[in-house]
């Protein structure tokens, strides 16, 4: 019994991490090239709010899907037009899209509040695997979006590490000036990846509305935006260390309920509401230093803007 309640817990924390991964890949590969998004809370607001609408209107799930990811990359492309074309300050820049997401969410989900989705995602298993013991019920029992991560995560390693756009992503982070010395676009090399990092960001607000808590209610995605963010310096710029950073903060976002079901201490809601987001920024500030003693990890050039002229 107690083994089966810690298995529960355990596929709780990937679904919890799902959306957070989302997001965190997404700002990755933005990041990689030189382009530093603190929009990405408002981005998967508005992608869970779109999405949840077109869902809703069409009972098509996967529609909404889709629908969340262009609805974000449109905004990613607008911030993109600000920050690569019109050089504007790129950390000014993201917290007004957070302000604008949040809003515009706001705004257009007051209709859908307490709306029930027709049709949701469901969790699928998958032939063999899900009954491997122990690993079968935490990884192959999930709906089709958690699927997607698993093929998402390594795809955009394999991108960055080997392959020549994604080396190309690289440079551009790294040195823009060298990079377009070389014949690379710089300026459609950071528009492309913003706006991928974008639209995956609405793919992880779209997994709250339409898997992860079918519905829509203002500000749902509750700070796992900033999460993301903030794994990105904990996942080193890495994509396979983002997964484990974002199932680290969904384990611990399960375990609060565990402990309440697993124990008879009694424990202050609001505390335990508090423990994911208090132990991501410990995690985050050791492995800040880290990142720090060995100087790896940050592109050279993140978060500032690239004039031709001035090359």
């Amino acid at each position: 019994m107690e083994n089966s309640v810690w298995v529960a817990a355990l596929a709780a924390a990937i679904i919890a991490g799902t959306p957070i991964l989302y997001a965190a890949v997404g700002e990755i590969i933005a990041e990689r090239a030189g382009v530093l998004n603190l929009g990405v809370e408002g981005m998967m607001l508005v992608g869970a709010v779109t999405g949840f609408m077109a869902a809703a209107n069409t009972a098509n799930p996967w529609l909404g899907f889709v629908v969340a990811m262009l609805a974000s990359g449109a905004m990613a492309a607008v911030f993109a037009f600000l920050t690569v074309t019109l050089r504007s300050n790129q950390v000014v820049t993201g917290l007004a899209l957070t302000l604008f997401g949040t809003g515009l969410s706001g705004f257009m989900g007051k209709p859908y509040v307490g709306v029930a989705l027709p049709v949701t995602f469901k969790p699928v298993a998958v032939p063999g695997l899900s009954e491997i013991p122990v690993l079968g019920p935490i990884f192959f029992r999930n709906d089709p979006l958690v699927y997607i991560t698993y093929i998402l995560v390594p795809l955009a390693w394999y991108y960055l590490y080997h392959t020549r756009p994604g080396l190309n992503l690289r440079a551009v982070g790294e040195n823009p000036g060298a990079a377009d010395a070389l014949g690379v676009n710089v300026f459609a090399v950071r528009y492309l990846h913003v706006i991928i990092g974008g639209m995956l960001a609405g793919a992880g607000g779209a997994y709250l509305s339409l898997a992860y808590a079918p519905s829509w209610l203002e500000n749902m995605t509750a700070g796992r935006g900033w999460i993301a963010v903030a794994l990105v310096i904990f996942a080193v710029w890495n994509p396979l260390r983002a997964l484990l950073g974002a199932y680290l903060f969904g384990g611990v976002d399960s375990l609060v309920y565990t402990l309440q079901a697993a124990t008879s201490i009694s424990i202050p809601s609001f505390f335990l509401k508090m423990l994911p987001y208090i132990l991501t920024i410990i995690v985050l500030v050791l492995a800040t230093r880290q990142t720090v003693v060995k100087h790896i990890g940050a592109p050279g050039a993140l978060s500032i803007p690239y004039d031709r002229e001035e090359r």
